[in-house]
Parts: structure tokens; sequence; C-alpha cells
């Protein structure tokens, strides 16, 4: 691989082998790899003719298509750098976007540019396109252009913002091109593999995992608008797909439409995938009952891309475990003060590799107090198990962490101890104040589809439950039910929410 090359050049000579083959097929309309990268090359010479030179960040605002597709690989293509933007995005929001990335570009389509109209008339230095056409032109031409290399800066990824405002996570070629390379083969991914992706688009997981994945290996992707799981079952039996990638809330409802209903036919699949968040024993072991394929499970985040994976090997594959390293990447577990902990011992993951981004966007204080050296510490917590062949398993979040009497409690061992329970299909446990203990355990449960009503027995004997498996200091003391637990777009538990249900 050439030192200059960058993940645009890498694809489009990915395509160049197969023009006539089908890249999507999505809502109908289909596009073949020589016309997908065809429209590609067109809108980045549109994107230069604006002014758009090496670094410009780009933002688009769109609904998930191949508009988009087209728009995210032409920014890369014409040396800017690609700022994907939720489409539900409120117009205060995208204006902090803008405003912190200093976007010189604002891709939209006329719904985006009528529902952002005041906030870009206060920021004139901001373009703006809508479609084909350049709403408003850039203040500034560039009068540059050379294609960017692999340490170029490719895309800005804003974290969710869980502490704070949201960071922007600068990402290289170089780490795009590495994490579609070793997904390419930590998964075998072929040619002749066909995905079918119901992930949004303005999400590392769907655009980097899921789409550059494809593109990278040449697989036909047939892509649904957005996630449902009766379109998902349909399709996952009539597309003749190979490979599906979810988040956990995915799979938990595809389990709970095949326990009711028939099950499709699943014979051409090979590999199903989760992220995103962590799954469910329960859900792992249940969609395992029903359909006989053993979810494979892998570890990344924003700045990072992927860390880490189950084995393709379907006996390698282990519930509650995020599995190895991928190849290039290191990782290891560090106590309080950043130093190397034993195997076995839980604290926090560090991780190290060509995966691993550069820093966060102009704020180089939050960029040193998230690297010990060279190791970005990712603020999960978790421990390498020795006599499992030395198999990562997560436990929490550091900024998670419960310390009740001066005892350390991870959350996600509370939540497993309750998703035990047949009264309860997910949980999440968090800390409240307490003059006594300093934090107490506390738990918010989703009773299963069937048993909303309520649970026999409701919280005694939940506690009842807890006591008999876990140590005093972990046992929650306070457990309320609810319909269903807050979640952000990938569907991730949004646990700050959940504080004023638990007071009282």
């Amino acid at each position: 691989m050439s030192t200059e090359m960058n993940v645009a050049e890498k694809l489009a000579l990915e395509a160049d082998h197969r023009r006539s083959k089908t890249a999507f097929h999505f809502e109908g309309e289909s596009i073949t790899f020589g016309a997908l990268f065809d429209a590609v090359r067109q809108r980045a010479e549109f994107l230069t003719g604006l002014g758009i030179g090496p670094g410009d960040r780009v933002a688009f605002c769109l609904p998930k298509s191949p508009a988009l597709i087209v728009d995210h690989l032409a920014i890369l293509s014409a040396g800017g750098v690609s700022l994907p933007l939720n489409d539900r995005f409120t117009p205060d929001e995208i204006a902090y976007f803008l405003d912190d990335s200093e976007a010189s570009l604002f891709i939209t389509d006329r719904a985006g540019l009528d529902a952002n109209k005041g906030i870009l008339a206060a920021r004139p230095d901001v373009g703006a396109v809508c479609g084909r056409s350049a709403e408003r032109k850039i203040t500034h031409h560039q009068g540059r252009h050379r294609p960017p290399g692999e340490r170029d800066l490719a895309m800005l990824c804003y974290t969710s913002g869980t502490t704070g405002k949201p960071k922007g996570a600068r990402i290289s070629h170089a780490n795009l091109i590495h994490n579609m390379d070793a997904l390419r083969k930590a998964w075998r991914w072929t040619d002749g593999d066909v995905l079918l992706h119901a992930l949004p688009l303005f999400h590392i997981h769907g655009l980097v995992v899921a789409l550059h994945g494809a593109l990278n290996a040449g697989s036909t992707v047939h892509m649904l608008s957005a996630f449902d799981a009766a379109r998902v079952s349909d399709a996952l039996e009539r597309t003749g797909c190979t490979l599906f990638m979810g988040v956990p809330t995915m799979y938990h409802r595809l389990v709970e439409l095949w326990t009711e209903r028939s099950l499709p036919d699943l014979t051409a699949l090979r590999l199903f995938v989760c992220g995103s968040a962590p799954l469910q024993s329960m859900t792992f072991e249940r969609f395992r009952e029903l359909t006989g394929h053993t979810i494979l499970e892998r570890y990344g985040m924003t700045e990072t891309g992927m860390i880490a994976s189950n084995p393709y090997a379907v006996d390698g594959r282990t519930p509650r475990s995020v599995g190895f390293p991928l190849g290039g990447v290191s990782v290891r577990i560090t106590d309080g003060a950043g130093r190397p902990l034993p195997h076995g011992q839980t604290g926090e993951v560090e991780v190290r590799g060509p995966n691993v981004f550069s820093g966060y966007w102009r704020a180089p204080e939050k960029t040193a107090e998230s690297f010990n050296g060279d190791w970005f510490k990712t603020g999960d917590l978790g421990y390498v198990d020795e006599a499992d062949g030395f198999r990562l398993y997560l436990v929490g979040r550091s900024k998670e962490l419960i310390i009740s009497g001066g005892f350390n409690v991870y959350p996600r061992e509370v939540e497993e101890v309750l998703e035990d329970h047949p009264s309860v299909s997910e949980a999440a446990v968090i800390g409240l104040p307490d003059r006594d203990l300093g934090e107490r355990v506390a738990a918010v449960v989703v009773a299963p589809a069937g048993r909303r009503d309520g649970a026999a027995g409701g919280e005694k004997e939940l506690l009842a439950h807890c006591a008999e498996r876990l140590a005093p200091h972990k046992r929650p003391k306070r457990i309320v039910f609810a319909t269903a637990l807050p979640r952000n777009a990938m569907g991730k538990v949004q646990k700050g929410a959940l504080g004023e249900s638990l007071r009282g």
C-alpha cells in the first residue's frame, strides 16, 4: 500500500475491479460500483469548484440515502474532512457542531435547509449546498487541491457527549484504512458477501464499520432506510444476505418477533455481528436457540474504530466477552494511576495501535487527559481472563463505577444478575447519593414483552434474587419497573436520564 494511499483512492480502486457489479440496493433503487464512483468523482469536482480543499470541514445532514454516501465519499476524495450529523438534530444542536468544527460547508436537503435557515443566516462564513446546487457559496476559496495522504484528517466524528458537550474525534485516513482491512481479515469479508444494512449512516458503526467495510470488500449492500424488525426479518430471507450487523436493541426485537412468529429462512446467512453496546447473555442464548446462529460480539468506539472481536470460528464466540484485540491493536488493563494490572484484575481498558485517533478537535487538554503516553484511555472497565485464552471482558464505564461503603460495584455485574431473572428482559444499574454509604445501588428494569403489565413478585422478589447471588454491597437498595430504558440512536442506555425515576 502506498504511503499516500487514502480511503477514497483505496475504495475507488476496489470499485474499478467490479464496475458492473451492484454496490447498493436502496428502497427499490440500485447503483453499480462504476456508477457510484463516477458520481463520487463528479461530486468531488463540484466541491472542489466551491473551494473545498485539504482540511476543510464539510458537515452533512441528510436522511439515509445513496446521496449521503456519495457526498461522504466525495468529501474524502476532494481532500475535505467529512463531518456526519444526525438528520434529527435540532437547529441549536447543528449550530454547535458547525461552530465547534468551524465548518466551511453544510450539505443538506430541502427540509434541512428550511429547518436551519435561521442558524445559517447567523453564520455567513458557512456555505450551504442543497442537492446539486450551492444555495450559498463559501466565503473563501482555498485555491489549492491535492489528494489527501494517509496521515491527513479524514473525518471529524463527535462523541455522544454523555459528560459535557460532544467532542470531535480526529480520525485519519490511516485509521480508516486499518479498520477496513482488519475487519476484512477478521470476519473473512469477501466480494461474494451481501450485507443487510439497517443502521444509521451518521454513526461510525453504520458509516465506517458497515459501509466502508462492504465497499472495501466489494460486497453488495441491501440498505434499508431504518430498522424495523419485521422488514429486517423479511429482507434477511428475501435478499439472500450473508451478513447482518446490528446493535443489542435490534437483536432483542428480532428475538421477540421470532418468538411470536415463524422464523425466516436464514440458510444464506454466515455471520451476525453485534456492537455499540453490551449484548445481554439472555439475548445471545435465545438468538442461538431460535436460529442456530451464534452472534459475534465485537468492541469499538468512535475514537478507535474497532478494537477487538470474538473469533470467526463459531465455537470461539463467548457471551459477555468482546473477544481478542484485532491485528495490530494492543490492549492492557490499568489501575487508577495508569499502572498496568495483572491479568484477571479489573481496571481501565487502554488501547494502542494504528486504529487510535490523534486526539480531540482543538481540545489539547482533553486529549492529554485521554492518553497515558501513547495508550488511549477508553474509559471502559474490564479485565483479561488468562484462563480463557487472555480473552477481554468489559464490566462497564469508569464514570459509571459505583463506590458503595468503600467497595467497588460494577453495574454490568449487577445488571447481568437481574437479567437472569425471568421477570426481567433488561436492566440498568446506577449509583445514587447516600449519606451513609456515599452511593447506593439502584436499578431500573423492564419486564419481558408478554409481562409488561407487571412482574410477579415485583421489587421484593428481585431483591431476594440479588441477595442469593450478590455480596451485600452489590445488591440494589431500590428497583423500579419501567416500560423501556432511555436509549440514544445507537441503542446505548442513557443512564443519566434514570436518576429521577430512582430517587426517593
